[in-house]
C-alpha cells in the first residue's frame, strides 16, 4: 500500500518455538493487548473494511483504540493507497468482499435465532442458534454479488427443497444467488424461486427452503449496521 513489495522465498526456513503460556503479564490480560495492537491496526489501515473486523471480533471493540492521528499522518505522508486497492491489486483472491450491502448477523424473526456456520466447513450444512451477539460464526456478509457468505464459503442450495450448504464462493451466481427484500424482509434463492424458512420442530438448527408465503418464519432481520459500500464509487 505504501510502495513496498511482499516477495516469497520458497526455500526459506522458519523456525519458531511455541509457549504453552506467555511468561510476560499485561494490564487487563494478554487478550485486551492483542485486541488493542489489532483495532489500532484496522483504524489506520483497513479503511471501511474496518467494520467486516469488527463484525467478526467485536472484543476489538471494547478496548480503548487512543490517538492514531501520527500514524494516520504517516499514511497520508507517504502517499499509500487504499485498502481497497489492496484488495483488488495486491491479494485479488481474498474472499472478503469488495462490495457488500450488509455485514452482521442473520436473524429470524419469529424464533429470534440466528444463522450460524456452527464452525462448519466447505460442503456442510447451514445451521441456526441462539443470536449470542459475539460475532464469529454468525457474521454474515451480503455481497453486491447477491451472496451470502461466511469467511469464503456462501450459502448454495441446488434443489428447491434444500439443503442449504456452505460452499465455497464462485463468483458465478446460480445456486449461490439469493434477493433479500427490505420490504418484505425475505430472502429468496433466485434459482428455485423458494424462500429462507425458520428450521422444523424435528430439526430446530437447520433452516429450510420453502414456497414464499411472508410469514413470520420467513423473515429475516438484517439490522445491525447497514455498510452500503455496493453505491459507493470504486476508489482510484
Amino acid at each position: 500500500m505504501c510502495g513496498g513489495t511482499l516477495e516469497i522465498a520458497p526455500c526459506s526456513h522458519v523456525g519458531h518455538v511455541f509457549r504453552k503460556t506467555t511468561p510476560y503479564s499485561f494490564p487487563g490480560g494478554t487478550g485486551r493487548v492483542v485486541n488493542h495492537n489489532n483495532a489500532r491496526l484496522a483504524e489506520v489501515w483497513l479503511d471501511d473494511w474496518k467494520h467486516f473486523y469488527y463484525n467478526i471480533n467485536p472484543g476489538a471493540l471494547n478496548v480503548p483504540v487512543g490517538d492514531v492521528s501520527e500514524r494516520k499522518a504517516l499514511r497520508e505522508r507517504l502517499k499509500c493507497k487504499s485498502f481497497r486497492w489492496y484488495l483488488e491489486n495486491i491479494y485479488p483472491e481474498s474472499q472478503m468482499p469488495l462490495d457488500y450491502y450488509y455485514l452482521g448477523e442473520i436473524r429470524n424473526a419469529e424464533t429470534s435465532n440466528c444463522l450460524d456456520t456452527l464452525g462448519g466447513k466447505a460442503g456442510q450444512p447451514l445451521g441456526m442458534g441462539y443470536c449470542h451477539g459475539m460475532g464469529g460464526n454468525q457474521v454474515f456478509a451480503y455481497t453486491k454479488r447477491k451472496q451470502i457468505m461466511s469467511d469464503d464459503n456462501c450459502l448454495d442450495a441446488a434443489h428447491p427443497r434444500g439443503p442449504i450448504k456452505l460452499i465455497r464462493c464462485h463468483g458465478m451466481r446460480g445456486n449461490q444467488e439469493w434477493t433479500y427484500d427490505t420490504k418484505t424482509r425475505t430472502i429468496k434463492h433466485t434459482n428455485t424461486g423458494m424462500c429462507l424458512d425458520k428450521p422444523e420442530s424435528s430439526d430446530v438448527w437447520k433452516p429450510l427452503l420453502r414456497a414464499c408465503d411472508r410469514s413470520r418464519g420467513q423473515q429475516w432481520l438484517m439490522q445491525v449496521d447497514f455498510k452500503w459500500q455496493a453505491r459507493r464509487h470504486r476508489a482510484s
